[in-house]
Protein backbone atom coordinates (compact mmCIF):
# COMPACT_ATOMS: atom_id res chain seq x y z
CA UNK A 1 0.00 0.00 0.00
CA UNK A 2 1.33 3.30 -0.89
CA UNK A 3 0.73 6.77 0.35
CA UNK A 4 1.62 10.31 -0.15
CA UNK A 5 1.96 13.24 2.07
CA UNK A 6 1.27 16.63 0.27
CA UNK A 7 2.92 19.84 2.30
CA UNK A 8 3.92 23.62 1.28
CA UNK A 9 0.75 24.71 -0.01
CA UNK A 10 -1.00 28.16 2.16
CA UNK A 11 -1.48 31.79 0.87
CA UNK A 12 0.69 33.76 -1.35
CA UNK A 13 1.05 37.48 -2.55
CA UNK A 14 0.96 37.75 -5.63
CA UNK A 15 5.11 37.45 -6.75
CA UNK A 16 5.53 35.18 -4.43
CA UNK A 17 6.66 31.46 -3.73
CA UNK A 18 5.97 28.36 -2.15
CA UNK A 19 7.53 24.97 -2.43
CA UNK A 20 5.17 22.36 -1.99
CA UNK A 21 6.26 18.67 -1.67
CA UNK A 22 4.90 15.05 -1.73
CA UNK A 23 6.79 12.15 0.06
CA UNK A 24 5.58 8.71 -0.97
CA UNK A 25 6.20 5.62 1.63
CA UNK A 26 4.78 2.41 0.99
CA UNK A 27 5.45 -0.93 -0.50
CA UNK A 28 6.69 -0.30 -3.83
CA UNK A 29 9.71 -2.40 -5.98
CA UNK A 30 10.23 0.94 -8.02
CA UNK A 31 8.97 4.58 -8.42
CA UNK A 32 8.56 6.08 -11.92
CA UNK A 33 7.53 9.36 -12.95
CA UNK A 34 6.05 11.60 -10.52
CA UNK A 35 3.86 15.11 -11.27
CA UNK A 36 1.92 18.03 -9.73
CA UNK A 37 -1.46 18.46 -11.30
CA UNK A 38 -4.19 21.00 -10.09
CA UNK A 39 -7.74 22.06 -10.23
CA UNK A 40 -9.61 25.42 -9.51
CA UNK A 41 -12.69 26.06 -8.69
CA UNK A 42 -15.18 24.83 -12.09
CA UNK A 43 -12.42 23.73 -13.97
CA UNK A 44 -10.84 20.40 -15.24
CA UNK A 45 -8.02 19.23 -13.21
CA UNK A 46 -4.50 20.02 -14.96
CA UNK A 47 -0.71 18.97 -15.47
CA UNK A 48 1.06 21.35 -13.92
CA UNK A 49 4.48 19.46 -14.45
CA UNK A 50 6.12 16.11 -14.17
CA UNK A 51 9.63 14.62 -13.86
CA UNK A 52 10.61 10.76 -15.15
CA UNK A 53 12.84 8.78 -12.79
CA UNK A 54 15.89 9.83 -14.94
CA UNK A 55 14.93 13.17 -14.30
CA UNK A 56 13.50 14.45 -17.89
CA UNK A 57 10.75 17.13 -17.24
CA UNK A 58 7.30 18.57 -18.93
CA UNK A 59 5.72 21.53 -17.58
CA UNK A 60 2.43 23.22 -18.25
CA UNK A 61 2.92 26.09 -20.92
CA UNK A 62 1.74 28.94 -18.56
CA UNK A 63 4.08 28.13 -15.64
CA UNK A 64 7.44 27.24 -17.73
CA UNK A 65 9.99 29.59 -16.26
CA UNK A 66 8.13 29.95 -13.12
CA UNK A 67 7.78 26.50 -11.41
CA UNK A 68 10.48 24.06 -11.00
CA UNK A 69 10.03 20.21 -10.28
CA UNK A 70 12.53 17.98 -8.44
CA UNK A 71 12.83 14.76 -6.67
CA UNK A 72 14.58 12.76 -4.29
CA UNK A 73 14.99 9.51 -5.29
CA UNK A 74 16.48 8.78 -1.68
CA UNK A 75 13.69 10.37 0.05
CA UNK A 76 10.96 9.02 -2.47
CA UNK A 77 10.42 12.97 -2.66
CA UNK A 78 8.80 15.48 -5.27
CA UNK A 79 9.39 19.04 -5.00
CA UNK A 80 7.39 22.29 -6.88
CA UNK A 81 8.79 25.24 -6.62
CA UNK A 82 6.95 27.67 -7.59
CA UNK A 83 7.75 31.27 -7.92
CA UNK A 84 6.26 35.07 -9.65
CA UNK A 85 3.25 33.37 -8.79
CA UNK A 86 0.17 34.80 -10.40
CA UNK A 87 -3.70 34.59 -8.88
CA UNK A 88 -4.32 32.35 -11.44
CA UNK A 89 -2.27 29.67 -9.98
CA UNK A 90 -5.01 29.53 -7.06
CA UNK A 91 -6.23 25.97 -7.07
CA UNK A 92 -5.63 22.56 -5.38
CA UNK A 93 -2.42 21.05 -6.42
CA UNK A 94 -2.44 17.28 -6.88
CA UNK A 95 0.70 14.87 -6.36
CA UNK A 96 0.29 11.70 -8.72
CA UNK A 97 2.80 9.17 -8.09
CA UNK A 98 3.91 6.04 -11.08
CA UNK A 99 5.10 3.12 -9.52
CA UNK A 100 5.22 -0.62 -9.31
CA UNK A 101 4.88 -3.15 -6.82
CA UNK A 102 7.31 -5.67 -8.52
CA UNK A 103 9.31 -5.66 -11.70
CA UNK A 104 6.71 -7.69 -13.70
CA UNK A 105 3.57 -5.85 -12.72
CA UNK A 106 2.05 -2.98 -14.58
CA UNK A 107 2.52 0.84 -13.49
CA UNK A 108 0.18 1.79 -11.17
CA UNK A 109 -0.83 5.47 -10.72
CA UNK A 110 -1.91 6.81 -6.96
CA UNK A 111 -2.88 10.33 -6.22
CA UNK A 112 -2.22 12.47 -3.17
CA UNK A 113 -5.04 14.19 -1.16
CA UNK A 114 -4.24 17.61 -2.23
CA UNK A 115 -3.20 20.97 -1.02
CA UNK A 116 -4.96 24.16 -1.56
CA UNK A 117 -2.95 27.15 -2.87
CA UNK A 118 -3.78 30.77 -3.47
CA UNK A 119 -2.50 33.36 -4.63
CA UNK A 120 -4.02 36.97 -3.57
CA UNK A 121 -3.20 40.46 -2.30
Amino acid sequence: QVQLVESGGGLAQPGGSLRLSCAASGSFFSLGTMGWYRQAPGKERELVATISSDGSTNYEDSVKGRFTISRDNAKNTVYLQMNSLKPEDTAVYYCKLNYRTARWRPVTSYWGQGTQVTVSS
